[in-house]
């Protein structure tokens, strides 16, 4: 028996029924393999080059498509989300973080070291608020995406621990981050058939990155952090994707779309390898680095479970309008756009 879409087994619906699953559910079955099985993805050639190797070129691809997205008409919106992201997610987690071990020394609380919180509640999983945002999001909330190509990996836990004297920031390494966004702002105003051809990206690419970045997560690492790591993974979901959900009521007035700014309550694969950096920034912060490693894994996944669950909840709460009729909306305004441009 065939369900509504044509499937005798519709695993793609099934997967975007789950909050945030095109990106959740790869993640999952990822570093599933990559743990009991590892073997298996390094045979090479193009098994080896997709499942395993290709998640830094189709986030690239991911955040260029992203770009092409953003007119010239939408750019106020997508700057000034970004803004409100980068401000919850990043910069008021950094400095409370900062504040707190001004008063418990780099230990940290509850067996949490200041090393595992920056890491973890400093950078957000880019892919998981595209993948959220093209669920139940605007045009400007998935434009924000930028916010996560700044704030991915080690920067800002580079830039608080930096404020004494400690480490520095790739400057070149972030330009790079940004570099195919702003390629694809400017190729998408250019030539609007660009922006109609890589509209179908994100489905395409996020459920392949996601399963690779996956394979890097060992679910041994995750179940050595413990309770601490599931303690901190729930932190992060709450207070800093509360945070970005604050600014996306009271600055942005999103009003019911407000819980949004949970999606941004999440740590990125990549914050994994953020203590072992840090700790090469800072040799004093060596003997944290197994602990902190073992935290962040497992807030990685924690985060990536509870983030989605609290935004579809919060917004469900509210009464938020479906993304359909969003997404409608936005296409007939783009639409109206298009051919006012083309007349003139």
């Amino acid at each position: 028996m065939r369900d509504n879409h044509g499937s005798p087994v519709p695993l793609f619906h099934w997967m975007n029924k789950i909050p945030g699953g095109a990106m959740l559910i790869p993640l999952v079955l990822g570093s599933v393999i990559g743990t009991f099985a590892p073997a298996a993805l390094d045979i090479g050639s193009f098994t080896t080059a997709l499942f395993k190797d290709s998640a830094m070129p189709l986030i690239a691809l991911l955040i260029f498509a992203t770009g092409t997205q953003v007119s010239l008409r939408t750019s106020g919106p997508v700057l000034a989300t970004t803004g409100v992201v980068l401000l919850g997610k990043s910069l008021l987690p950094g400095l409370l973080i900062i504040a707190l071990a001004a008063l418990t020394g780099p230990e940290g609380v509850l067996g949490i070291s200041v090393l595992a919180m920056l890491a973890a509640a400093t950078n957000a999983n880019g892919g998981l608020w595209l993948a959220i945002t093209g669920q139940y999001g605007r045009a400007q909330d998935r434009g924000a995406y930028i916010a996560g190509a700044v704030n991915d990996g080690p920067f800002f836990a580079l830039l608080f621990i930096g404020a004494s004297g400690l480490g520095q920031i790739p400057f070149v390494t972030l330009l790079a981050a940004i570099v195919p966004f702003l390629l694809g702002v400017l190729i998408g105003n250019i030539d609007h058939q660009w922006r109609d051809a890589l509209k179908p990206v994100p489905s395409i690419v996020i459920p392949f990155f996601a399963f690779a970045l996956g394979t890097g997560i060992n679910l041994a690492d995750v179940a050595q952090g413990g309770l601490t790591g599931i303690l901190l993974g729930v932190v992060i979901t709450l207070v800093t994707g509360g945070f970005v959900y604050l600014g996306y009521r009271f600055l942005l007035r999103r009003g019911k779309e407000s819980g949004l700014g949970f999606g941004a309550g999440t740590a990125s694969g990549n914050a994994v390898a953020t203590p072992a950096i840090v700790a090469a920034a800072d040799p004093s912060f060596t003997s944290y680095v197994g602990t902190a490693t073992s935290q962040v894994a497992a807030s990685v996944l924690i985060t990536a479970l509870l983030a989605p669950l609290v935004t579809t909840w919060v917004l469900r709460r509210a009464g938020a309008q479906s993304a359909q009729s969003e997404k409608a909306e936005e296409g007939t305004a783009e639409t109206e756009s298009n051919t006012e441009e083309e007349r003139s």
